[in-house]
């Protein structure tokens, strides 16, 4: 039997769906539960301004002098300030560790030692999403607790009182499942509301897929104790174990994300109010509702972002990358969070110079703990405060909110280039 080849055709692509059908759009499953996704490797997408963007030192530097005054000596990369407020909390760096959700790689284990870091460390750490519908809410027996109420316990147990926060996200099922009330009321998130130091974040989207729901594989017996709060997909074939679980993505207009947020401050008074932005093309517009109807901050989850299931046809091709969701926003007084492949301090500089006030870290974050239980993730944050601290002071500045978009060169629009050389 003759076999056809078509040079300069992604052939193994074609004949592996022609063998494995509808599962095909999606990563192998054999990678299920030990494999982090996101974007396109770095480096090889034209559209990443993050990446392509380069830190530019002044060669006059009149914020050096103003320093060198307050400290009577000359100052050094060790004398700039990285503490902020991160959505309404004092948190001692510009970082957060940022939504895992329900999917299995943020384990009971994963998921509580990087809660445990983050509290040590002083700075925000964010839940995902579907973690109590998945999980529920309270563990079966009484000899472990839930993967949510886990990691609530566990920050908490390590944090001080006064740096870093929990911020427990919510989505359509979640609703359903009235996470939110459940957390509110719940005596393990006293010390937190006592300080103020919980919030409460609306997820809008996320930048693995933008305009989708979260999308979990599970086995048949768990997907059939969820099947009244989710729907199911059968895309690896009847005779699997596995289906994909499906999440509503929610629906969103203006008025209807001012309504949620008003909601939310009423019901909740006392918990800070973020919202979770997918890289849509609108995202200044979605931005600055969110912010008149009062949100103390604004997610931004570009499209390199995701740690949890995805398209493989959304990874690369849908959602603005987080350098242009950046600069579509612009300058802003209010508190803008962003993530998406955030790792070492170079990206976070540029971010951080873009408007950003501070960044997450979410694959990079279960990467880090996945090698050190005890401290992979306090030391990965040190090595970006560090690098953080000599970019921040080579361009004279000694704050880590005080970068500009002028101390960055961005690159020339890739489609404007291709057309010029």
């Amino acid at each position: 039997m003759s076999v056809l080849s078509a040079e300069g055709f992604p052939e193994e692509q074609v004949r592996h769906r022609a063998r494995a059908g509808a599962a095909a759009a999606f990563p192998a499953l054999e990678s299920y539960g030990s494999s982090l996704l996101g974007a396109i490797p770095a480096g090889h997408d034209p559209y990443d301004l993050l990446e392509r963007a380069r830190i530019v030192p002044p060669v006059f530097m009149p914020e050096r002098l103003k320093k060198l005054i307050d400290l009577a000596r000359e100052p050094l990369y060790t004398d700039v300030e990285l503490g902020t407020s991160v959505g309404g909390f004092a948190s001692r760096l510009p970082l957060y560790v940022s939504a895992f959700g329900s999917t299995q790689v943020a384990s009971h284990d994963l998921g509580e030692a990087a809660g445990r870091q983050a509290g040590q460390l002083g700075i925000p750490m964010v839940i995902g999403e579907n973690v109590v519908p998945v999980n529920g809410y309270r563990a079966a027996s009484d000899s472990g607790s839930s993967p949510l109420l886990g990691r609530i316990a566990a920050y908490t147990a390590a944090a001080d009182d006064e740096h870093g926060g929990v911020v427990v996200q919510q989505s359509t099922e979640d609703a359903d499942a009235e996470v939110w009330n459940q957390v509110y009321s719940d005596p393990v998130s006293e010390p937190l509301l006592a300080t103020g130091r919980l919030a409460f974040e609306l997820k809008v989207g996320q930048g693995a897929k933008p305009g989708l729901g979260g999308l979990t594989v599970l086995g048949r017996e768990a997907g059939g104790r969820v099947a009244e709060q989710y729907a199911m997909d059968e895309v690896f074939g009847a005779d699997s174990d596995s289906v994909l679980r499906i999440s509503s993505p929610g629906t969103f207009t203006e008025e209807i994300l001012r309504q949620q947020i008003r909601l939310m401050r009423n019901n909740f008074p006392r918990v800070k109010v973020w919202v979770k932005l997918h890289p849509g093309r609108d995202i200044a517009l979605a931005a600055a509702t969110a912010w008149a109807a009062g949100a103390d901050s604004v997610t931004v989850d570009g499209a390199e972002g995701g740690t949890a299931w995805a398209p493989t046809g959304f990874l690369g091709q849908v959602g603005l990358p987080l350098g242009e969701c950046l600069t579509r926003i612009g300058p802003t007084d209010h508190c803008l969070l962003a993530s998406g492949r955030i790792w070492e301090g170079g990206r976070a500089a540029k971010a951080l110079a873009l408007g950003a006030r501070a960044v997450g870290l979410g694959r990079a974050a279960l990467l880090a703990v996945d090698e050190d239980a005890d401290a992979g993730l306090v030391r990965l944050v040190e090595s970006i405060a560090l690098e953080l601290r000599l970019l921040i002071s080579s361009v004279g500045k000694y704050h880590a909110n005080a970068l500009e978009a002028d101390d960055i060169l961005l690159p020339a629009d890739p489609a404007t280039a291709s057309r010029t050389g």
